[in-house]
């Protein structure tokens, strides 16, 4: 906006400007006899003369002047600038702040008290009055907030050697600020109280950009110094940002308008709009890959980022992060026997550095179809020329996955599969060979990223097939890691198409190999790791699929493997999250077998570690969403023990967390799920203490979010899932109430979600419970209701549903006690009520005696048992 408004303003201001007076007073001081010298000031002053010389400038450069000097150039330019239509004035050298006034130091500037000082520097107020007493637009560029002003030790910085003790405490490095800018902009090469660099070559980073833009075509002058300001704060990795301060009554364009600014260009401007929050965590992001920001700068302006929460957007730019890194160094090592090809390469990795994606992919674009018309032309340099043009394809596609581009990366990956092809698999070495199987790799995360599962399968399967060959024909173990991963990769994308069977068998292909591997380089810790992925895996699938005791010990393989990584390493933040999973994934177990207290020892040991994670760094969102959970699964499992009122301090722990996070980031839709879940939760544990009003109150919460998100995303089918949940639990509710025909139209919006579910995976036990439960609901209604026929379908459906779930997994003690229960409803419409109560009763004992029955449904046996009395005394 700021671009278009200044473009749509030049046009006014272009024809005048060839007539403008203009003139500069430019000092620099670097031979300083008093304090520390500096190295490039001389420097900078010339560079700036020959800049502001090529915009039509008349100017004056004085160097190396004392006080008394400094004071009749600055009398001299008053005079002569005397209605001019621009003054400028640039002072480069040391510069400090004294009891909050900013002065220059000249040559001859005395330290050693704060009276010396004092008379031996130049107030910055003598320069404003005599720039606002001779032109229309005044400018005072100081490049004078030097590094380190008051270190006695020589270093890169532009700082004063150490001041006097007396002087310290009334002394600050750099410059303050003006405050006071009326017709003038002033322009200081970082931000006030901070300091700036010197520079390693000939000027320092703020002249050096200063005089790149200060020409550039069709700006506004406040417009080139953002461009200013961005260039020193990305080349200086964030430590440097200069600072602005305008009150110019009218625009004012250095350089007259020829065409649109270069990618570069376009993307300091945009930095400027990234708001300190957002720099923040670019800037950490960056530190911790030790990379230019201007790169993940480019990806997220880029981008469309704005229905992502805040960790997802984390997580995206630690995406481009790694994918800049990677192709980076592949720019560095990948070499070329065509020098212009390499040259182009080269160029393309320094516009990469610069945030350039669209100028690094454009000179990748020319070395690829230098290689392509010499391969086309030369049949004899055909295979090696294919091959050259593959290597730049994948570092194009490495480009614009570091710009979150993921349709252009796509496009350059498939391009470099088709050129291996043409080249023919004989054809490649080890590298070459290594980087089909990255590409294939690449691809199908790519695909999986933009949802395109099948595509992403078809990656992965042929990735599969890739490294099967080359572990037959390399001996290197890493190759046989990377296909025991792939084996991983691809089960994860018939995961979500709902094969089980077949993600379980590459599940275990996976463990075995990285077993045999593990035990053969014992060394490689990561390797174990994967061990570990393998075996968590393995436990959801067979979770899923109702197989407890055999899931429960896959999760006890990874635990051991997990808490034997976080024992040799127990600072390990990311080891200790992931032990803490595992942990989730027992408990969750034990407690759907019955075995609550196994369950709730590996809730609490898990919410322990999670709670020292977060003493550790308690502004983490992660961290907090990750106690808040632990908090939840233990008011599961107090509510099951039958300690309703435990459970609702539980509860009540983790929807305030839940409530804050969704505060701090409103947008994040995983968090409102979360918090859809806690309100249900809470209305639960209300619900088991008959508070129905609270209770009621608590679920309408809950379903009112769940609704919103159900609408925003018909096709998720989790949040679908929510939907029917909550419609239930205020069904429950109302029906308590004696609300019946509500509570039934509740139910029936809610088996239209569950019925829809079911229906389109019949294998996902979950889904088919879900409906079983509706079923029994909607029966009991109807019942009430003397709907008898209605009833009777309901309960039959139900139960044959939980009769198969059952007999699937006879350890599996939930589903064991939902047959019981559909026994006991099915009674109401059976022809032998008592056959069917009596099978319910022989369950519930079987429960009891294994010790699979939950506290808090002991009173059922007593009920059975006195119903049956009853159908006995009647036969007497």
């Amino acid at each position: 906006m700021r671009l278009l408004f200044a473009l749509l303003l030049m046009i006014a201001t272009t024809a005048t400007a060839v007539a403008e007076r203009r003139l500069a007073l430019v000092m620099a001081e670097d031979d300083y006899r008093l304090v520390r010298p500096l190295v490039n000031p001389i420097h900078d002053g010339e560079a700036m003369e020959a800049a502001l010389k090529k915009l039509g400038f008349e100017v004056v450069l004085e160097t190396n002047r004392d006080l008394r000097r400094m004071r009749r150039a600055l009398d001299d330019f008053r005079e002569d600038a005397k209605g001019a239509d621009v003054a400028l004035v640039y002072f480069s050298g040391h510069g400090v702040e004294i009891s909050g006034d900013n002065r220059l130091l000249p040559v001859d500037a005395d330290a050693s008290s704060l009276d010396q000082l004092n008379k031996t520097s130049l107030p910055l107020e003598e320069v404003r009055d005599a720039v606002a007493a001779t032109a229309k637009v005044g400018l005072i560029v100081l490049d004078a907030c030097r590094s380190d002003p008051f270190s006695a030790s020589a270093g890169e910085g532009r700082g004063a050697t150490s001041l006097a003790k007396d002087v310290a405490d009334k002394v600050k490095p750099g410059l303050g600020r003006v405050g006071r800018a009326e017709n003038i902009l002033f322009a200081f090469s970082a931000a006030p109280g901070e300091t700036a660099a010197d520079g390693s070559g000939e000027n320092s980073p703020f002249t050096m950009a200063l005089t790149k833009y200060l020409g550039t075509d069709g700006l506004e002058i406040r417009s080139v110094l953002t461009l200013v300001q961005q260039e020193v704060y990305d080349l200086s990795r964030g430590k440097q940002l200069p600072y602005v301060e305008s009150g110019l009554p009218k625009l004012f364009f250095a350089a007259a308008a020829k065409e649109q600014l270069p990618e570069r260009e376009r993307l300091l401007l945009a930095m400027a709009d990234v708001t300190p929050q957002m720099r923040g965590e670019v800037e950490q992001i960056a530190s911790d890959a030790d990379m230019p920001l201007a790169p993940l700068y480019g990806a997220l302006i880029s981008s469309d980022t704005s229905h992502l929460s805040a960790d997802s957007l984390n997580a995206r730019l630690r995406e481009a992060a790694d994918a800049f890194v990677k192709v980076r160094s592949e720019m560095k090592t990948l070499a070329s026997d065509d020098p212009q090809v390499a040259e182009l390469r080269r160029q393309a990795e320094e516009q990469l550095s610069l945030g350039a994606f669209d100028g690094a992919r454009a000179l990748l674009a020319k070395a690829a179809d230098i290689d392509n018309v010499s391969r086309q032309a030369l049949k004899v340099n055909f295979v090696s020329r294919t091959l050259s043009e593959a290597a730049t394809r994948f570092l194009s596609g490495g480009a614009a996955r570091a710009d979150l581009d993921y349709a252009t990366a796509i496009g350059d990956y498939e391009s470099v599969l088709a050129l291996y092809g043409e080249a023919g698999q004989t054809s490649l070495n080890l590298e070459q060979a290594d980087r089909q199987s990255r590409t294939l790799e690449e691809l199908g995360i790519l695909y999986t990223t933009v949802g395109n599962v099948e595509a992403a399968g078809r990656a992965f399967t042929a990735l599969l097939a890739n490294l099967e060959q080359r572990s037959r024909q390399e001996t290197d173990p890493s190759v046989k890691r990377d296909l025991a991963v792939s084996h991983i990769k691809l089960a994860n994308t018939e995961m979500v198409q709902g094969d089980l069977p077949t993600s379980l068998e590459h599940y275990e292909a996976a463990r075995d190999m990285l077993q045999d591997l593990t035990a053969s380089v014992p060394d490689e810790k990561g390797w174990l790791g994967d061990l570990a992925m393998a075996n968590d895996k393995i436990g959801n699938v067979l979770a899923t699929q109702g197989d407890v005791g055999a899931a429960a010990k896959a999760y006890q393989q990874s635990l051991s493997i997990k808490q034997k990584l976080a024992d040799a390493e127990p600072n390990s933040a990311y080891l200790l999250r992931d032990l803490t999973i595992t942990y989730d994934e027992i408990g969750d177990l034990a407690r759907t077998a019955g075995q609550l207290d196994s369950a709730q020892a590996a809730f609490e040991e898990s919410l322990r570690i999670r709670l020292v994670l977060v003493e550790n760094k308690p502004d983490d969102p992660e961290r907090q969403r990750a106690v808040s959970v632990s908090h939840e699964r233990i008011g599961d499992l107090l509510r099951q023990r039958g300690d309703a009122a435990g459970a609702l301090v539980a509860y009540n722990k983790s929807q305030a967390i839940a409530e804050e996070l969704v505060r701090r980031d409103p947008n994040d839709t995983d968090l409102k799920r979360d918090l859809s879940i806690n309100y249900a939760k809470v209305g639960n544990a209300l619900n088991d203490q008959e508070n129905w009003p609270a209770a009621l109150a608590s679920y309408q919460q809950a379903l009112a979010v769940a609704r919103e998100l159900a609408a925003d995303d018909p096709g998720n089918t989790e949040w679908q899932r929510d939907l029917s949940v909550c419609l239930e639990k205020v069904a429950g509710v109302l029906d308590a109430q004696g609300d019946v025909s509500g509570a039934l139209q509740n139910y029936q919006d809610s088996f239209a979600i569950a019925d829809r579910l079911a229906k389109l995976d019949p294998a996902n036990s979950d889904w088919q419970r879900d409906l079983s439960i509706t079923l029994s609901e909607i029966g009991m209604l109807e019942v009430k209701q003397h709907h008898f026929e209605g009833s009777k379908k309901a309960f039959e459906a139900s139960l044959g549903i939980r009769q198969q779930l059952a007999q699937s997994d006879p350890n599996n003690a939930t589903w064991q006690f939902d047959l019981v229960q559909a026994y006991i409803n099915y009674a109401y419409v059976a022809k032998d009520p008592k056959a069917a109560l009596t099978k319910a009763l022989n369950l519930t004992l079987e429960l009891d005696r294994t010790g699979r029955l939950a506290p808090r449904d002991k009173p059922t046996i007593k009920y059975l048992r006195g119903l049956l009395a009853k159908f006995n005394a009647r036969k007497k």
